[in-house]
């Protein structure tokens, strides 16, 4: 059998997997057009009840894992434009694919004209090109996100201390888009503008809550639209919740002390042996040179470049904890 039939073999096999795992997740279509309807029922429905219980679903939704669809987005396009304003850059689309696209073809030229393995140059060229970005953007969207959630707890209580000097909840808002620097700024900031321009208040909090995706900025939401539906003394029930979120952050970096010998562990196991054929190729090439030229080596290069990343992903995931 040679390179090519492996190839083909190795690709139908995966394609009939993919089709497999498409149709087994399929949604039914009569529970979709059931949840079409529930959302349109929530989205204009005057009850403030039921408004509350949208917030709690989607709160909750906020904490699972999806694949494409974020917010509420009907396609990937929509979804990585999602993605790239929650990174806090002025990126569009069309900048994040032609940056993908420069990566992975300088990678695959350069690795090519080293090697001379064509194979290998446009498989590592493709890997590059589409996960620098992609690791690149989810950096920026955890550091923007834990900036937002370390200066929220604040933003509530300077909320608080407005409330409780008599201003209305609208007024504090402002106040805490001027006075708290950062992320939380930028999004009360926005939240003030779409109440200017004629937005209701839970909307427009409701807008900058699908835009963060963040459990606790949910949390505030839900908080605010349960007061108003209730009564009750809201700046004690903002200061609670403040107390609450810095508890949780609080536990979270308890967690993070914790795992950090375990996580440190997957680091070193899963990029050794990438270190040590990097170091072996440089001292001595010809002994590990057939990897780029024998065409068996290098299928078995790529497929344990595959076997060793499942294998990273998998040791992430067992030392990942969400509270």
């Amino acid at each position: 059998m040679n390179i090519m039939q492996i190839l083909l073999f190795a690709g139908g096999l995966m394609m009939l997997l993919v089709i497999g795992y498409s149709l087994m997740g399929q949604k039914s279509p009569a529970k979709e057009a059931a949840r079409r309807l529930e959302g349109v029922r929530d989205r204009h429905s005057e009850s403030t009840t039921t408004k509350v219980e949208s917030q709690l679903k989607k709160a909750i939704a906020a904490r699972k894992p999806k694949m494409h669809k974020i917010a509420g987005s009907a396609s990937r396009s929509e979804a990585l434009g999602l993605r790239l304003e929650r990174s806090g850059k002025n990126w569009t689309v069309a900048n994040y694919l032609y940056a993908s696209l420069g990566i992975g073809l300088v990678i695959t030229v350069l690795l090519y004209l080293k090697t001379g393995a064509a194979l290998l140059a446009l498989a590592v060229g493709l890997f590059a090109g589409a996960g620098l970005p992609h690791l690149w953007v989810n950096r920026l969207i955890k550091k923007r996100t834990a900036d937002f959630n370390a200066k929220f707890p604040d933003a509530i209580e300077l909320l608080v201390r407005g409330l409780r000097s008599g201003l209305p909840v609208t007024e504090t808002l402002g106040v805490v888009a001027q006075e708290v620097p950062g992320p939380v700024g930028q999004e009360f900031r926005g939240t003030v503008e779409r109440i200017k321009i004629g937005r209701t208040m839970e909307e427009a909090l409701q807008e900058s809550a699908d835009r963060l995706g963040t459990p606790e900025f949910q949390f505030f939401v839900i908080t605010l639209a349960i007061q108003r539906e209730t009564g009750g003394n809201l700046a004690e029930t903002l200061s609670n919740l403040a107390d609450v979120l810095r508890k949780r952050a609080q536990m979270k970096l308890k967690i993070k002390a914790m795992s950090s010998e375990s996580k440190a562990s997957a680091y070193i196991v899963g990029a050794l042996p990438f270190i040590v054929f990097g170091l072996v190729y440089w001292m001595n090439p010809s002994y590990i040179g057939g990897f780029f030229t024998d065409d068996r080596l290098i299928v078995t290069g790529l497929g344990g470049l595959v076997w060793m990343s499942i294998g990273v992903f998998i040791m992430a995931k067992m030392v990942s904890f969400e509270i």
